[in-house]
């Protein structure tokens, strides 16, 4: 008996992700350079949502994908990220040498006015949303 094509398996590698329909090309980027600690990795960015929030300047929401490197980030001091890595593993350090790393289905929220950096240890995809 043949498998449905809802249920049969994906030929292509559990790794490769592609982008809902309607989002479009992404927006490539590089971390900037004087920020860099490792690599110069391309950043793939699919922005979903980009509404104000409240008492938020804005709410963007959307789907992220990078390759391996490790660059210094600083967040505002309202500003704060939720990600869901989809794909692949990453950290996020602290200024104090500790880090937080997270792989395929787990969360992670960066507070309001971290510094640190965040290192991409596998090809990684993540779904975000960051008030600002």
């Amino acid at each position: 008996m043949s498998e449905s094509p809802r249920t049969a398996p994906l030929s292509a590698p559990a790794t490769t992700w592609f982008a809902p329909p309607g989002l479009g090309a992404p927006e490539l980027s590089r971390p900037k350079p004087e920020r860099l600690e490792q690599g110069n990795p391309l950043r793939e960015t699919w922005s979903a949502v980009a509404a104000p929030a409240g008492g938020a300047t804005q709410l963007s929401s959307g789907l992220w994908r990078c390759e391996p490197g490790r660059w210094r980030i600083e967040f505002g001091a309202a500003q704060q990220e939720v990600f869901t890595v989809l794909s692949g593993r990453c950290r996020v350090h602290d200024t104090q040498g500790a880090y937080r790393e997270v792989g395929p289905g787990e969360s992670l929220h960066i507070p309001a006015g971290f510094r640190g950096s965040f290192e991409v240890l596998e090809t990684v995809t993540k779904s975000w949303v960051i008030l600002d």
